[in-house]
């Protein structure tokens, strides 16, 4: 744990969300595009190569910058099968982008892959003609592609927002207008505000219809300098460790004019008694000394849950967090996974199939277990830092979308304290 408070800047790397994004919409824009402050980590990894196997060209440039050649002339299907790893965004926004591809293209992951729902965007497909064998319901599944026709797609908004990124990332290369509608509330939505910005910065036009989306026929997206901002998602644990530690941290880069919604969990930490400064060049995150339990609608902020549950048993007072039932299908059940490591820690919970409720008591020593989820292992270690005495089983798994993740934390630290 730190000896004292700490005052310092935590250079969170580029955002995955973004720069998965911003690969996708590269790789269909007619020319080069230039990504600044690219992500380099697992799930980034496994889109870049995907899209390479694709016909897509790639190179590095300077330090953080990565050229894409793109243009849907150069998509071609692979013959050996995509291989997306655990990565939730390269599978899903693949499987519509091999809607473009002429011939078949087949998408494989890990053993944890296999067990992460796609049906819905597969139904989504379908609705649109086009043919795609998937026999479980989750990957692998085969994509028979070649266009994208015009239509009208439904489907569940209450599973995850990136099965309607995926659509609204590539349909404004369909034959035609293509409508998305939304069954149901649509859950993590600041994510789909992202995905529709960023399609307008490439070319597109995504227009709000209803509850749902109309997606306007582009033709093509234009190649452009694209500078990918700090992992809002990433930032939650330097400022979680603020909060909970007494420190000040300040992100550079990160503003309130961010594409991501978990930028929003800042005001969370406001709400727990943080103090939370922010300015054109970044914002910084202090620890008052006291932090008191909330009740929080986490809704679209799902990737923030397990983040604020970490810190939650060092706050006065329960702290619940509720409308998380998306949670359940990601990397883990992260719902489940959170209520198991936190009574491991000592603490009192409460839960339901979306919602759970910490009751602090002293943190007791114990090993968490990570589930080979990324968020599980960097929640923990802030309350690690903060309290001590507990130790992260499978640090290694943050190399999903943060691999300096322990490296960062430890330069919170005076030399030898680790």
């Amino acid at each position: 744990m730190l000896p004292g408070p700490v005052s310092r800047d935590w250079l969170v790397p580029g955002s995955k969300s973004i720069t998965n994004r911003a690969l996708v919409l590269a790789a269909l824009a007619e020319g080069t595009t230039v990504l600044e402050n690219v992500l380099e980590a697992d799930d980034t990894r496994h889109m870049r190569r995907c899209l390479e196997q694709l016909g897509i060209a790639t190179a590095d440039g300077a330090p953080g910058q990565l050229l894409v050649h793109g243009g849907r002339g150069r998509l071609r299907a692979s013959p050996e099968p995509l291989f997306v790893g655990n990565s939730g965004t390269t599978v899903r926004f693949l499987a519509a982008l091999a809607c473009l591809v002429p011939g078949t293209t087949t998408l494989v992951g890990d053993e944890h892959m296999a067990k992460r729902p796609i049906q819905d965007l597969v139904d989504g497909l379908r609705q649109l003609g086009i043919r795609v064998d998937c026999a479980t319901g989750c990957p692998p599944l085969t994509i028979h592609g070649g266009h994208l026709p015009t239509g009208t797609v439904r489907m569940r908004g209450d599973r995850s927002s990136q099965y309607f990124s995926a659509l609204l990332l590539v349909a404004g290369l369909a034959d035609g207008e293509v409508a998305v509608e939304v069954e149901g509330s649509l859950v993590s939505r600041p994510y789909i505000e992202m995905t529709r910005r960023m399609v307008a910065d490439f070319g597109g036009r995504i227009d709000l219809r209803g509850e749902g989306f109309l997606v306007r026929r582009a033709g093509s997206y234009r190649p452009r300098s694209y500078h990918i901002e700090p992992d809002a998602s990433g930032a939650t644990y330097p400022f979680a460790l603020a909060a909970a530690g007494g420190h000040r941290i300040r992100v550079p880069g990160l503003t309130g004019e961010s594409l991501q919604g978990d930028y929003g969990f800042a005001a969370v930490l406001a709400r727990m008694g943080a103090r939370v400064e922010q300015d054109r060049t970044g914002t910084t995150v202090t620890g008052t000394g006291a932090l008191r339990g909330v009740d929080e609608d986490l809704h679209h902020l799902s990737d923030t849950v397990m983040t604020l549950a970490a810190i939650a048993p060092l706050a006065a007072g329960p702290t619940t967090i509720r409308n998380v039932a998306n949670i359940r299908i990601k990397e883990t059940d992260r719902l489940i996974a959170t209520v198991t490591e936190l009574r491991r820690c000592g603490q009192t919970l409460e839960h339901g199939d979306d919602w759970l409720r910490i009751i602090p008591a002293p943190v007791a020593p114990a090993a968490v277990e990570c589930y080979r989820d990324h968020r599980m292992a960097m929640a923990f270690a802030v309350l690690a830092a903060v309290r001590g005495g507990l130790v992260i089983t499978d640090p290694d798994c943050t190399a999903k979308t943060y691999p300096g993740f322990f490296t960062d934390l430890r330069a919170c630290y005076p030399a030898g304290s680790w």
